[in-house]
Parts: structure tokens; C-alpha cells; sequence
């Protein structure tokens, strides 16, 4: 992250947590944000500042990535046999532990010494979870939980909507449309989730075709660092063609159910915030 991008980050955090101090203070029990981006719009790194700045306020904060709920690969693998080849790809609606998801969210208010509270980690550069060694684990309840995602908020297509392809995986590896039909009738299950969020921020990038360049270039930090799983421009072309039918649909949809919307121009500077 360069130097103009964490001060941005620093003085959005601190804005975000000033404007929702009250909400957070008038709660009886942990105060749930969403923080919703597409990839590499850098909800993750936002999501690190707000807790370290939280818990400077003495709110002690717990992070929820809904990335570390993927299912694991061999799970994916018997999916995509089972229902689809394509849900062997990470990422769309169906591929996540939802309700896993929602057992911490539950758990949390009531985390001890005696019922400590853990979740799993995802490693992204092996494609898999990360063995429970290495799972977080609370064991005191927080006052702020963030829940970070790429789809957090989203609301399921019309049919008719899904019928025209949007891209070359989906006219040819999914002529059928039976793949998106099965990804959009997931989505009605993380509504449940999306219930549980007390508000709701929305990163809104310019277009599909900037979050696509911001997703590879951190990628291209994964190939760097030499990454088992990490992909090559090629790659990552075809991963992100999963992810564009619904990205473009949040593009569309989200800010107007966000209770906070942050726009960005293409080189990632905020341009506008607003509060409904």
C-alpha cells in the first residue's frame, strides 16, 4: 500500500467510525458493520485499519472476511461433479459456508475462556483452508464486528436477467444458463446474513473494468511472493469472467441499498462519500 493510499485509508476509517460512534455506543451487543467491495477494490485493508483504529477507541473489533468461508477445495471439487464443473472456482454465491458464517456471528456476543469463539482461515495462494492451528480465536465478546466481502448486500437477479450470457465462459461453458441459475438461487441463502449487518458500506469503484485491473494487479503480488496457486494473466482472466455477471450487478445495484457509499475514480482516490 503506498503512502498516499494509507493516509486515505487512516482519515476514511476515522471518518466511518466518528459517523457510526453513536450507533455503536447505543448497542447491547456487538454492533455489526458490512463492508462490501469487489475484488481489489481494498475492502481488506480497510477493513485492518478500522479495527486497529476501533480498538484504539477501546472497542475491541473482530474482523469476519467471507473469503475465509470459502469451502475448501476438495469440497468445491465434489460441487462442481455434483451440480457444475465451474463451481470448482472459488468465489460466487454457493462456494461459501454461509451458515458457518452465521454460527460465529452468534457465538460472538458470548465468547469466554470456556466458549471460545474460532473461525477458519482461507490461504488464496493454495486454494484451500488453512489448518484450525491457525484459525483465529476470541475469547471475549467485541463490541464492533466488521464483516468484509465482495458480494455482501447483493440481491439476487431476475430470471429474466440471467438468460443472455454476459461473457465467453458463460457462452460456452455454461450455454445452458444452468450454472448462473444455481449461483443466483444460492444467493437467496446469504440474505439471512446480509439481515444481521446493522449497516452497510458499500466501496463503489468506477466499472467492472477497473475492478478487473485492480483484482490482477493484486494477484500479481501473490505471483511475486511465489504463490503455489497463483495465476498468470491468462488466468486470471478467465477466474475473474466467473465473478462479472453478479460484480456488475452490485456495480448497478448496491449503492442504493448501502447505508454508506464511497466512490473512487479508476486510480483508487476517493471522489465521494455519502450516508443515507
Amino acid at each position: 500500500m503506498t503512502e498516499d493510499a494509507s493516509t486515505q485509508n487512516q482519515a476514511l476509517a476515522g471518518h466511518l467510525l466518528d459517523h457510526y460512534a453513536g450507533r455503536i455506543a447505543r448497542t447491547h451487543r456487538p454492533y455489526v458493520l458490512g463492508l462490501s467491495g469487489l475484488q481489489g477494490s481494498g475492502k481488506s485493508t480497510l477493513a485492518r485499519v478500522l479495527k486497529i483504529q476501533a480498538e484504539h477507541r477501546d472497542w475491541p473489533t473482530e474482523v469476519l472476511s467471507l473469503d475465509d468461508f470459502y469451502y475448501s477445495r476438495s469440497e468445491r471439487e465434489a460441487l462442481a461433479h455434483q451440480i457444475h464443473p465451474l463451481l470448482k472456482t472459488r468465489g460466487v454465491p454457493g462456494t461459501h459456508e454461509i451458515e458457518l458464517l452465521l454460527s460465529v456471528l452468534a457465538a460472538l456476543p458470548h465468547a469466554s475462556e470456556k466458549l471460545p469463539v474460532t473461525w477458519p482461515r482461507f490461504d488464496k495462494g493454495r486454494d484451500t483452508r488453512m489448518p484450525p492451528s491457525k484459525w483465529p480465536r476470541v475469547i471475549r465478546p467485541p463490541r464492533l464486528v466488521i464483516v468484509e466481502g465482495w458480494a455482501l448486500g447483493l440481491r439476487p437477479q431476475l430470471e429474466s436477467a440471467l438468460e443472455p450470457p454476459v461473457n465467453e465462459l458463460e457462452r460456452t461453458e455454461d450455454a445452458d444458463g444452468r450454472w448462473r441459475h444455481w449461483v443466483n438461487k444460492q444467493l437467496r441463502a446469504y440474505q439471512p446474513l446480509w439481515r444481521k449487518l446493522d449497516a452497510l458500506i458499500v466501496l463503489q469503484a468506477p466499472n467492472w473494468e477497473v475492478i478487473r485491473r485492480w483484482r490482477s494487479e493484486t494477484e500479481k503480488e501473490l505471483l511475486a511472493r511465489g504463490a503455489p496457486l497463483a495465476m498468470d494473466a491468462q488466468a486470471m482472466l478467465r477466474f475473474l469472467a466467473h465473478f462479472e455477471r453478479l460484480s456488475r450487478h452490485a456495480l448497478a445495484t448496491l449503492p442504493v441499498l448501502a447505508d454508506t457509499c464511497v466512490e473512487y475514480d479508476t486510480r483508487h482516490h476517493v471522489t465521494g462519500l455519502s450516508h443515507s
